[in-house]
């Protein structure tokens, strides 16, 4: 029980890192005052380029590929690893680092996932580049696969914990992404690649 506890709070301070504002910061920007103000790999990229936009990705994918797969490796019980993956989620929705305003949790979602089921893990991860890609749109690509997730994780037979985490880790960041649907809908979403101008003059990161 107290090894299960450890794990999962773990799992959100580690998913807690503020990644992109790190890296923000080392390349002199707040990525926080910038853009949509969030610390998400897209708003990095509008506020300080390529290159830190992929540190960003890379480091949000890892605080949720290495709690899940360090739980795996520490316990069997499938329901306490499904719950260290949506504690590292939430930390990066909302890390105490930085006053519980983070990013929308695409990227350390994805790692999570890699870390449950490597093959449908990547397989998701290369949907969504692909969405992105052709729409250019990054919320696009985050809110089909968090619809498809659930669906690819039942049919490849995965354990139900971590179905339903899919499905609740699924909703969180539907959730967060509630103003890139509006965004959507209205034509107004901002496009991977544009730059990004003061606090609230982009929709997207």
């Amino acid at each position: 029980m107290l090894m299960g506890i450890l794990l999962v709070l773990s799992g959100y301070v580690l998913g807690a890192v503020p990644t992109g504002f790190l890296v923000g910061w080392a390349y002199g920007v707040d990525v926080r005052r910038v853009g949509s103000g969030n610390i998400g790999t897209a708003n990095v990229m509008r506020a300080a380029g390529k290159w830190a936009a992929i540190f960003t990705l890379l480091g949000d994918m890892l605080k949720g590929l290495v709690p899940v797969v360090a739980a795996r490796l520490v316990t069997e019980d499938e329901w306490v690893v499904a719950a260290v993956a949506l504690a590292a989620v939430v930390g990066h929705c909302w890390p105490i680092f930085l006053r519980f305003k983070g990013g929308k949790g695409v990227a350390t979602g994805a790692g999570t996932s890699i870390g449950l089921a490597p093959v449908v893990g990547l397989g998701l991860f290369a949907f969504w580049w692909a969405v992105v890609l052709v729409s250019r749109y990054t919320s696009l690509g985050a809110i089909l696969v968090m619809v498809l997730s659930p669906v690819a994780f039942l049919l490849t037979g995965q354990p139900a914990p971590y179905v339903l985490y899919t499905i609740a880790g699924g909703a969180l960041v539907l959730w967060r992404h509630r103003e890139n649907v509006r965004a959507l809908l209205k034509g107004t979403e901002r496009k991977i690649g544009q730059k990004a101008g003061k606090k609230g003059d982009a929709r997207v990161g």
